[in-house]
Formats: C-alpha cells, sequence, structure tokens
C-alpha cells in the first residue's frame, strides 16, 4: 500500500538531490569519492597516490575512464548522512538525510550527458581549480544551471596547491558570470598551505590534520577565536579580516538570494585531502532545496504529494560484463515508488512493470523496494525507455522532453567484415536509444554505414570501444567533412540536396538535419534560398 502524502512530504524533506559540475581535472570524480567517504558509504577514498599505483574511483567503471583518469558517464550514488555540526540544527534532529549525488562527465565532449543530468536535480556544485579559476566548460554548464533555475554551491577545491588568492577568485566568478560568491568559509592559510577554515558565520576555526594519502577522513579540530589566533597567527589574522571585508561588501550568505540564483554560498576544500568536505555536505543538507514540483508538457505541476511519477534522464548499458543488461536511470517526481509496480509508459500508453529495480552505487547495485521524489532509481532491461521519457501512476502525466545539442562532428561507422553486420545493428541500436551519440540515416548512405553526429569526437571513441568491447564488432570510423547542422522540412530538403557541400539526413526523433560543410555555405544558401527552413540547433553551450 502507498505511503500518505503527509509520509511522502516527510521523506521529500529528507532529500537533496544534486550534481557536481566542473571542467575536467577539477577534481570531480575525487570530490564525489571524498562525499561517499564522509557518508561512511566507503572506508578508504579510490583516489590513491603513490608509486605502488592509483586506484580506480568508485564512480568511474568504464574501462576508459580508468585508463584515462576521466569521466565520460554520468553515474548515480546514494547515501544516508546525518548531520554533525550546522549552525543551525536542531540537536534533537539526528534523522538522517538521503543524498542522492549524480556525477556527470567532466570533459567537454560529453556535455549533452551532462545536460540531461542538470534536468534531474534540484542544485548543483561548482567545482573549481584554485589554481584555474573558471574555465571554459565551468561556465558552459553554469549557463545550464542558470537557463534550468538551478541553485549553485561554488567550491574551490585544490586549495592543498598553489593558486589564486581567495578574493580573486571571488572577484573573477562575479565579474564574469554574474554570481555573488558568498563564502561560508574562509581558508586558513593561503592555496598551497591549507591549515584549515575560519567559519564566518560561528567565527570558530575548523583545523585540519592531514592523513596519510588523503585515504582516510581528515581529523578535525574545532577552536574559538583565541585558540586559533594563537597557533594561526598571521594566517589567521588575514582570514578574519578578508571575512571582515566580504561583509563590509554585503557578501555574506542570504538564502532567498541563494534560491533565486543570484548568490552562491562557497567553500574551500582540498578533495585529495578530505579537506572541507564534510562542511560540503552539511552546506548542502541545509541549505540546498528539497525536491519539488515539476511542470508537465501543459504547464500543470505536478506536486510532491500526487501519485507516483518520474522522469528517465539516462539510460546506460554495458556496466556489468557479465550480464549485457540495459539500465534507465529515472528521477522520482512525484508520491512513492514501489518495486514491481506496474505503472505507465506516457510515450506509448503501454504498462511498464518494475520488478528489477535497483539503487546505485557507482558500478554497484541493490534492490530498492521503495523511493520518494528526488531519489534516483535505476530500471534494469529497460530496452522500451529513452532519455527524456515519462512514467507514471494515477492520472496521466507527460513532462517535457529532454532536448538534443546540435551537433559539431560527423562520422560514418561501418562494421569491418560483413558477418558481423547483425551485431552491428543491434548495437547501434542500443548505443543510440541511450543517446551516447545521434544517428542519422538518409536512403543514399542506408543502414550499413550511418552517420554518427557528435558534440564532441571523444564520443565517437566511446561508440567504437563499446561495439568492440560489448558486442566484438570491429568498426572502421571515417570523419565526414562536415560541420554544422540546421533543422529543416521536407519542402526544404529537396532543393538542399542539389547543393553543393550539403546533405539531408533524418534523425531518429523523426527531424530532418541539414548538415554544412562550412558555416561560408550555410551563409550563401541562405542568401541564394531565402525560404528555405534552416532552423539552429540547441547548442552546447546554451
Amino acid at each position: 500500500m502507498s505511503s500518505s502524502p503527509d509520509t511522502v512530504a516527510r521523506e521529500v524533506r529528507r532529500r537533496r538531490t544534486f550534481a557536481i559540475i566542473s571542467h575536467p581535472d577539477a577534481g570531480k570524480s575525487t570530490m564525489t569519492e571524498a562525499l561517499a567517504l564522509h557518508a561512511r558509504m566507503i572506508s578508504e577514498a579510490g583516489a590513491v597516490h603513490g608509486k605502488a599505483g592509483r586506484k580506480a574511483t568508485v564512480s568511474d567503471w568504464m574501462e576508459m575512464e580508468k585508463a584515462r583518469g576521466i569521466s565520460v558517464s554520468s553515474t548515480a550514488l546514494q547515501f544516508n548522512y546525518t548531520p554533525t555540526g550546522l549552525a543551525n540544527d536542531d540537536p534533537g534532529d539526528v534523522e538522517p538525510h538521503v543524498i542522492n549525488l549524480v556525477d556527470t562527465p567532466g570533459h567537454a565532449d560529453f556535455s549533452e550527458d551532462t545536460y540531461r543530468v542538470l534536468t534531474a536535480v534540484d542544485a548543483a556544485v561548482m567545482l573549481i581549480d584554485a589554481a584555474k579559476g573558471l574555465e571554459p566548460q565551468t561556465l558552459k554548464l553554469f549557463q545550464v544551471c542558470r537557463h534550468r533555475g538551478i541553485p549553485v554551491i561554488t567550491v574551490v577545491n585544490k586549495w592543498d596547491r598553489p593558486g589564486q588568492a581567495p578574493l580573486e577568485l571571488i572577484d573573477e566568478i562575479s565579474e564574469r558570470i554574474g554570481l555573488t560568491p558568498t563564502p561560508l568559509y574562509v581558508p586558513v592559510g593561503i592555496a598551497g598551505d591549507f591549515r584549515g577554515l575560519y567559519d564566518r558565520r560561528s567565527g570558530s576555526y575548523v583545523k585540519f590534520s592531514r592523513t596519510a594519502g588523503g585515504a582516510k577522513i581528515a581529523p578535525e579540530e574545532l577552536l574559538d577565536a583565541g585558540a586559533a589566533a594563537g597557533i594561526e597567527g598571521d594566517a589567521w589574522t588575514a582570514a578574519v579580516e578578508e571575512s571582515e571585508l566580504l561583509s563590509e561588501m554585503g557578501q555574506d550568505h542570504d538564502q532567498e538570494l541563494f534560491l533565486a540564483g543570484e548568490t552562491s554560498p562557497m567553500i574551500f576544500t582540498s578533495a585529495m585531502l578530505n579537506f572541507g568536505v564534510r562542511q560540503l555536505l552539511e552546506a548542502l543538507v541545509e541549505l540546498a532545496p528539497p525536491p519539488a514540483g515539476r511542470e508537465d508538457v501543459d504547464g500543470n505541476v505536478r506536486d510532491v504529494t500526487d501519485p507516483f511519477s518520474a522522469v528517465v534522464f539516462k539510460v546506460q548499458a554495458g556496466m556489468d560484463s557479465s550480464h549485457r543488461d540495459r539500465l534507465a536511470y529515472m528521477r522520482i517526481v512525484s508520491g512513492e515508488f514501489e518495486r514491481g509496480m506496474v505503472v505507465t509508459h506516457a510515450q506509448t500508453g503501454r504498462p511498464f512493470a518494475t520488478k528489477y529495480a535497483q539503487a546505485v552505487f557507482g558500478r554497484d547495485r541493490s534492490t530498492v523496494d521503495t523511493a520518494y521524489p528526488g531519489d534516483v532509481v535505476g530500471l534494469v532491461n529497460a530496452t522500451a525507455l529513452a532519455p527524456g521519457d515519462t512514467l507514471f501512476d494515477g492520472p496521466r502525466v507527460e513532462f517535457p522532453p529532454i532536448g538534443s545539442f546540435a551537433p559539431e562532428h560527423f562520422a560514418t561507422l561501418r562494421a569491418r567484415t560483413a558477418g558481423k553486420y547483425k551485431q552491428f545493428r543491434k548495437a547501434m541500436d542500443q548505443l543510440e536509444s541511450e543517446g551516447v551519440v545521434q544517428v542519422l540515416r538518409n536512403d543514399t548512405r542506408g543502414d550499413a554505414s550511418p552517420v554518427l553526429a557528435a558534440v564532441g569526437p571523444m564520443q565517437f571513441e566511446v561508440v567504437t570501444a563499446r561495439m568492440l568491447a560489448e558486442f566484438t564488432v570491429e568498426t572502421d570510423l571515417e570523419p565526414l567533412g562536415y560541420s554544422l547542422a540546421r533543422r529543416t522540412d521536407d519542402v526544404s530538403s529537396a532543393e538542399l540536396d542539389r547543393q553543393r557541400g550539403v546533405e539531408v539526413f533524418t534523425r531518429t526523433d523523426g527531424a530532418l538535419l541539414a548538415l554544412f560543410s562550412d558555416k561560408w555555405r550555410l551563409q550563401f544558401i541562405e542568401k541564394e534560398h531565402p525560404d528555405l527552413t534552416l532552423e539552429p540547433l540547441v547548442a552546447a553551450a546554451d
């Protein structure tokens, strides 16, 4: 029997669902691991320095990820966390919060996958390298957060290494993205000499101690201002003076401004040393919003206490080489989910059984019997589901689809041997439905050599690697001389097919896309044929 609306509302208040966004090499996967360590989900961080080797983080499981040390797929981690040091926490409130952390690809070539993840979260942690500051990919992803109204907590990582001064980083963020940082803590010690954090709200000092290789939770000592001044001297004085200057400039935390997307609480950390990680977790619990209702395609809001509904935001296969299953990640929007319930697939109107529902921790899974709004649940062997699909129980609801980015790289793919064509088609259908790449077809090229369209060329590497690893199909990839795409229609396609440097394809969702060799060819055709339909697609930077 489903829980009452009051029970659902209570469960919703306990939940925080967020994503970590960053430029490559800002330490995103290491931070994900550090958060799991502080939640006692793992006993030792996966990123371990030393000549003996480096373990792969829990959230990076693909062979390509382990080999390159980057994340190229999104993964979901769920764990409980009981606050231990919130300034405004009720001492009697010791009930753990449920944290849904969705790790995202850091590489710019996988912006589309990250965009899908950002449709499934209520807050984001913007991770910035202390030395590099804001970088292009971080800026793009922040703009997506702003467009979707997702509040952002800023985390300056790698403070244990040489980097910029705190006020320089704060000014850079204010000037370049118009977001006002409101540091909750000020680091004691310059970048490269990370000693602890000055808590701006309580005036106390959190002093850190290193552990071997940062593999364990860093011990913390809470000191008052007098003791801190005696131990840290000028470093403490500098931190207090910086805090006072920030207050004079009006850069103290304001919850309403944060939720409105005008300000961003800021924390300084070292994920590698596990410094500042607890402070980030507790800021998320205290400040990040709980799940809220969502607008459907008709503009009506499905409230969190309404009957069950969910949105599929990611489909992933190949996570377990011994079981070639397919996992659809769904974000629960409303109501209580119960494993085994039969729901309706909005896109087809067909019933969908949820017998195999799992909570996911990186590559590891466990059966989940119940879940609530904000939770991310994996549905096994969900072959009928695609990113953007809606599942519901009770009154019908359908949420808006997840848009596709404008591809910028194009290549044909074919099986190296004709005897593998059947496996090639099966693999292509699977990777396409997961959204790994966009697949374009026309009568001229046929199904044997479809055109792959991608935001970045590394997506092609993922396709060829998975073709071989999961389907034992060797493939040949041939880049095409196109660099941009426009949406067109049946009336315009006939004329476009006659133009040099242009080719028209049908995408799987039925959209007609015209590919152009370069922007000059596009401009020429637009000038010569102003009546043709040539609509821009959503760009990765939008």
